[in-house]
């Protein structure tokens, strides 16, 4: 009877272990993923910027021949 018990009790707390390392693991790739989607968008914002910013380093030249 008691060997029973300590058997069950022994397959319940493996149980528990088998099921906090499947969360560790989950949580480590949902990080992954989210450090490279971060990475993604900040190439793409990086790409935006440098597509919109064009413009503004012919600013200067516009101004210096302004007449009001």
């Amino acid at each position: 009877m008691l060997k029973l018990l300590s058997t069950k009790l022994l397959i319940a707390i493996l149980a528990v272990l088998a099921t906090l390392a499947s969360a560790a693991l989950y949580q480590r790739h949902e990080a992954e993923v989210r450090k490279q989607q971060d990475e993604a968008l900040r190439k793409h914002v990086e790409q935006l910027k440098k597509l919109h910013n064009s413009a503004a380093g012919n600013e200067s030249k516009t101004w210096t021949t302004y007449l009001p």
